[in-house]
């Protein structure tokens, strides 16, 4: 059988066939399975043994992850279940135990997202960050469309700000109730840093100037 030939293209894709399949079926995996594989990936990873990952052992202190450990293993993570670790994210995960379960989180909302896929178009949003006093930095406003993205951004600029900062959020008044939690539980990194979130209705939110539709792009 000569390379190139159409019984050797019909096996290589035979071949690679079965990998994309093994490739999906290990991504979208049920999240209550995942943790072996995490704990696998863990101890590969920063080269410790799989026994010594207990729930309450810290990252940084027991096992030696520095910030850069972690960003490559986030990015290991995010290869192997499809999903995306962000910056705020990896800040709030102290030991392996909060690591499982932001993997979790993040695996359950890439679920959602592939069971029900957007179909309408996605709001606009405006948002006003005012720095907390003392800080040189002046208001930061923009107007954006409300994307699970954008809500993270967000989040990840009134962290920035620091203690005392103001977030206020302005959303068209007929966004529905469900979408607004949503928008509020994508906000939840913000929860216990003493930043005033306000989200509220309002009529006169401008559509994005000089933006394109996220699913027009």
């Amino acid at each position: 059988m000569s390379v190139g030939s159409p019984t050797h293209i019909a096996q290589v894709r035979r071949v690679l066939d079965f990998v994309a399949c093994a490739a999906w079926t290990r991504r979208t995996q049920p999240s209550q399975d995942l943790e072996p594989q995490v704990r696998s990936l863990v101890a590969e990873h920063l080269g410790v043994g799989s026994d010594e990952l207990a729930p309450e052992v810290s990252l940084a202190d027991d096992l030696a992850a520095d910030s850069l450990d972690l960003v490559e293993l986030a990015l290991v993570l995010e290869d192997e279940f499809g999903i995306a670790v962000s910056e705020t994210v990896l800040e709030e995960v102290r030991t392996y135990g909060q690591l499982v379960e932001a993997v979790r989180m993040l695996v359950r909302r890439r679920d959602d997202e592939v069971a029900s896929p957007a179909t309408t178009e996605p709001a606009p949003v405006r948002v006003r960050l005012v720095p907390a006093p003392g800080r040189t930095a002046g208001d930061l406003e923009r107007a954006d469309w409300l994307t699970p993205y954008t809500a993270q951004t967000i989040a990840e600029d009134a962290i920035r700000s620091g203690p005392g900062a103001r977030l206020e959020v302005s959303v068209p008044p007929d966004l529905s109730d469900a979408d607004l939690a949503a928008f509020h539980d994508q906000l939840a990194s913000l929860d216990g840093r003493d930043i005033s979130v306000r989200v509220r209705r309002d009529r006169g939110v401008p559509r994005p100037a000089q933006l394109l539709r996220p699913d027009a792009a």
